[in-house]
């Protein structure tokens, strides 16, 4: 950890002998103990089928530590020199100082780590690179720092971006150059001109100091006590949109809006004050949460006004059933704590006509724990609808637990005792529950001023908690498709989250494990929001949906710091918008598809750097409460394009409320999911993720994200040229019967070869009517990315085609080389003559098989020479052939060789001829 600019010399130890590269020992070049001098060849090694000689760093008589035959490392000790002068050896000590990495003004309040991780943190707002990414760093220091440091750390962080920014934003106002801005500064500042310098190396990194500043207030913006924070956040709040700074202001605007709120108890007040009156306002139940949240709601059940208990427990139930159409809702009160709300509901996205099952429920408020068991024995008011879609509730409010709760999880073992009672409870009376057609069981604990703990109970597991939705309302089990998730994953719960409407999960795959790899895992990020409001005059509805998908998004980098999630597993992010939107179905598809493309374009980089493989945006259209239609809009990784968007229209099944059908929101042609092609794109994609790569199909779809890109840069910049309705198409260049390229439009990952070409067109400001580019990419999944016969044939091709056409020729490299094969039928066979049988490090005199298995092998396989060993005749092997075995077709070697020269030619031949370029990522090696 700590900044990257920082740097430390490079000591070394001349009587320490180390390889330069990775190879194998072939031979000493002088007698163990033997003289050597300085800049003489001591010992030669194999890499890359080449013989290389390394040589000594001074001169001494050379002792061996390694045998010919043995695999070694760069860096790795070969040998050891008595050297001929000891004085040159550097003498390295143990350091017994402080070494302590921090900036000037950290606080002295918080341990040695939160003090050290705060340093980094001033040095990377000073200008300085990190050498973790600014939010991670940002994450690592809340983490670590106990709560009562939050608000003090990110006072400093916004008064230290704030001390640079504001000198810039002076001349920014103004309307001057960068130059003048800086001539000024230096005019200003002629006595301090180093204080210039240090100004200019801060704002030269602007994006990363955006970055923490960003991170920093999602952190703390879940925080109650940010008093101390207003004046910091309002001037961050006043920041202009432009110059780099609109980011900035819009979550500072957000967060001094909310920092506004009252304490508890006069929200609370309000509240109450609303809710006494005969008749219920229907705004309560869509109030913003901070205003009329369950919270809330549920400590006034209590209260002791009738009319105020019946609006609070007829609000809450619309409050958590505020996305479901058809609500009814009818409520007794007898006193305090003391009420039954029966209720009746229908599922969003259900068709209206058909076999609609009548679904109802009844909530149950009580005022301990102690008398669930009665409100059980009790008739249950309820209409038995032949089917298991009934829902009971029962709250117990307004305090649940016996010890005081000074945090929302502080109540976690009480918690989960009474959730281990109450399946008992339900065992007992389970027959009852079914004869009323109840099938989910929800338990509502109250806690204000914090949220309230739920535990959900399902029939058809018989009564167990169903652990994915712990915590989390009733409704949200079907708003955020946990019960689909959960037939397809293992999950397990991942706490703390940052919002409310927030859950995120670790999935195992239940699928059968594939590879090394084991069963997939896949980070999952679900959230809703209740508001979306979307217009056909401008684009000033993206900010919204935009701040949601990057608040899943802060989600998925938080969750990443617990170590049971890591930073292996991919992630797929879910966001369900409940309110509807009044437009006609394919205009809200065209501006949720523009916003899809333009969230991918411009927030790529956080989502590769997360591992996104696919986001899920629902949104309800219809108006006045009657949904119409429900987009289900993707932007999916999984068909082996980067992040490509899909919008269908999706219906539900009338008894589970699941998504059951969809159908292609332009054609209206009927569709299907497809897990089993879904489970092997990720596959593939943690093989290319595990070699810090990218899958090579998903290249083509990072290309379209730079293009909308490109498009909103030069749109921004005044350009007036209208997008091209087809901005980027590609298609697949492959073999033919007769060995010759021709156009494929099969699925991604049929290849049968790990090279894959294809001819794309890329419509760009410059040229809108399209550009041709011949792209060729390494497939790394496919034999670690190597090159073989065939690999070096389609290559070959790929660049001819686009020396024929004069098209530039783009290849985008991972890959390990030439593969050099293996006779694998004869590896169980192979037995090796060591030079000392008890250290085999020192190598081996020969390799050899024995009689009988040497006699069983085709003529052609090996050539090896009869020896005596032991007594028994072996034969000592002097070359593998491999002829005629399964394992070595397609060549295994000079073959290889022979294509490498092959591909080295046609790129001499395409550098001449057309633009050519190669980009590297993850690995190149040799021929690659």
């Amino acid at each position: 950890d700590g900044i990257a600019t920082v740097m430390l010399p490079t000591l070394y130890d001349p009587s320490e002998l180390r390889s330069e590269f990775n190879g194998k020992v072939v031979r000493y070049l002088q007698d163990d103990g033997a003289s050597v001098k300085e800049g003489e060849p001591y010992v030669e090694l194999e890499a890359m089928k080449m013989i290389m000689p390394v040589k000594a760093t001074a001169t001494g008589a050379i002792k061996h530590t390694r045998g010919a035959g043995s695999i070694v490392a760069a860096g790795e000790l070969l040998g050891s020199l008595e050297l001929a002068d000891p004085s040159r050896v550097k003498k390295i000590v143990s350091f017994d100082g402080e070494f302590k990495l921090a900036a000037a003004g950290t606080a002295e309040a918080g341990s040695p780590a939160v003090d050290d991780l705060m340093g980094q943190v001033e040095l990377a707002l000073d200008g300085y690179q990190s050498s973790v990414g600014p939010t991670e760093l940002v994450q690592q220091l809340f983490v670590a720092a106990p709560p009562m440091l939050h608000m003090e750390l990110a006072r400093q962080v916004f008064e230290r971006y704030l001390a640079a920014e504001g000198k810039f934003l002076e001349h920014h106002q103004s309307s001057v150059s960068v130059d003048e801005t800086y001539t000024r500064l230096i005019a200003a500042n002629k006595d301090a001109l180093d204080s210039v310098a240090l100004l200019a190396l801060a704002h030269s990194q602007l994006a990363a100091r955006n970055e923490i500043v960003i991170a920093t207030l999602r952190s703390v913006r879940a925080a109650t006590d940010a008093a101390s924070l207003a004046d910091s956040l309002q001037q961050l709040a006043e920041l202009p949109n432009d110059f780099g700074y609109g980011e900035v202001a819009m979550l500072a605007r957000q967060f001094s809006e909310r920092l506004n709120t009252e304490p508890f108890d006069q929200r609370r007040a309000a509240l109450r004050a609303a809710l006494d009156s005969e008749a219920l306002d229907d705004q309560i139940a869509a109030m913003k949460a901070k205003d009329g949240g369950v919270e809330m709601l549920a400590d006034l059940l209590g209260d002791e006004s009738a009319v105020v208990r019946k609006n609070a427990a007829e609000a809450l139930v619309l409050r958590i059933y505020r996305s479901f159409p058809g609500l009814a809702v009818d409520v007794t009160d007898s006193s305090p704590s003391r009420q039954v709300v029966k209720y009746s509901f229908e599922f969003p996205s259900v068709p209206a006509e058909g076999d609609m099952p009548k679904r109802g429920g009844v909530c149950r408020v009580v005022p301990s724990f102690a008398d669930i068991k009665a409100v059980l024995a009790e008739e249950i008011p309820l209409e038995l609808p032949g089917k298991s879609v009934n829902t009971m509730q029962v709250v117990v409010a307004p305090k649940a637990f016996g010890s005081e709760s000074i945090s929302f999880h502080s109540t976690d073992v009480e918690f989960q005792d009474l959730v281990a009672q109450t399946t008992g409870l339900l065992r007992e009376v389970g027959e009852a529950l079914k004869t009323k057609g109840v099938g989910c069981f929800t338990l509502m604990l109250a806690q204000a001023p914090y949220a309230p703990r739920y535990a959900t109970f399902m029939a058809e597991n018989d009564w167990a908690e169903d652990e994915s939705c712990r915590d989390v309302r009733p409704t949200f089990k079907h708003l955020l498709e946990l019960a689909e998730l959960s037939a397809q994953c293992e999950l397990q719960r991942v706490v703390p989250v940052i919002g409310r409407n927030s859950q995120v999960y670790v999935g195992t795959s239940k699928a059968e494990a594939k590879g090394r790899f084991g069963k997939a895992q896949t980070v999952f990020v679900r959230t809703m929001s209740h508001t979306f409001e979307m217009s056909a005059e401008d684009d000033a509805w993206i900010e919204w949906p935009e701040v949601v998908l990057l608040g899943a998004v802060d989600e998925l980098e938080r969750a990443r710091l617990n170590p049971q999630v890591g930073t292996k597993p991919n992630s797929n992010i879910f966001v369900h918008f409940n309110a509807l939107v009044d437009m006609e179905p394919p205009a809200v598809v065209e501006r949720m598809e523009r916003f899809i493309n333009g969230f991918v374009a411009k927030h790529g980089a956080r989502l590769q750097k997360s591992k996104v493989d696919e986001i899920t945006v629902k949104v309800g259209v219809g108006a006045g409460g009657a949904r119409i239609r429900t987009l289900r809009l993707t932007a999916s990784s999984m068909s082996g394009e980067y992040l490509k968007t899909s919008a269908l229209f999706e219906k539900a099944d009338p008894v589970t409320g699941a998504p059951s059908t969809w159908e292609d929101a332009r054609s209206g042609q009927a569709c299907q999911m497809e897990p089993e092609t879904a489970g092997r794109m990720q596959l593939k994609r943690r093989v290319a993720r595990a070699a810090g790569s990218t899958y090579a199909p998903e290249i083509l779809g990072m290309m379209k994200v730079e293009l909308i890109k490109k498009w909103d840069a030069y749109h921004a910049a005044g350009g007036q040229r209208p997008v091209p309705e087809d901005l980027f198409s590609s298609v697949e260049l492959v073999p033919g019967d007769d060995g010759e390229l021709a156009e494929s439009a099969r699925a991604p990952g049929e290849n049968a070869v790990g090279m894959l070409a294809w001819r794309c067109t890329l419509a760009t400001p410059e040229y809108p009517g399209g550009r041709e580019i011949v792209l060729i990419a390494n497939d790394v999944t496919f034999q670690a990315g190597s090159f073989g016969v065939a690999e070096d044939t389609l290559f070959q091709k790929a660049s001819e085609y686009a020396r024929e056409r004069g098209l530039p020729r783009i290849h985008i490299a991972c890959n390990s080389g030439a593969r050099v094969g293996l006779a694998e039928e004869l590896k169980p066979s192979l037995r090796a003559k060591w030079t000392d049988a008890e250290d085999p490090s020192k190598g081996f005199d020969f390799l050899y098989l024995d009689e009988e298995e040497y006699k069983q092998l085709a003529p052609g396989t090996v050539v090896a020479t009869e020896k005596k060993l032991d007594g028994k005749t072996v034969y000592a092997l002097d070359a593998v052939i491999g002829e005629g075995l399964k394992s070595t077709a397609g060549g295994i070697g000079v073959e290889n060789l022979q294509g490498s020269g092959l591909i080295a030619g046609e790129t001499s031949r395409a550098y001449n001829e057309v633009f050519t370029l190669s980009y590297v990522t993850g690995r190149s090696v040799g021929i690659g």
